[in-house]
């Protein structure tokens, strides 16, 4: 199975009982938003998931220090 993002979700459509399940894979997941959990987010685990993923689709991560001169 492919690796995840975020857990499944089951989402109920409105006005009836049909339940659509929802995947995160990181191979769906925009760059942007790996990015943005590389430079946010909380669990490291997860961080490395999306380098990893960056770096299977051939982008190279540079890493500056913010504030230091």
């Amino acid at each position: 199975m492919p690796a995840k993002f975020k857990p499944t979700e089951k989402l109920r459509t409105r006005g009836s009982t049909k339940v659509v399940t929802k995947h995160y894979y990181l191979k769906t997941t925009p760059k942007e938003e790996l990015i943005t959990y590389i430079n946010n987010g909380q669990k490291p685990k997860v961080k490395q998931k999306c380098l990893n993923e960056l770096a299977r689709r051939g982008l190279k991560v540079n890493w500056v220090e913010v504030g230091v001169l």
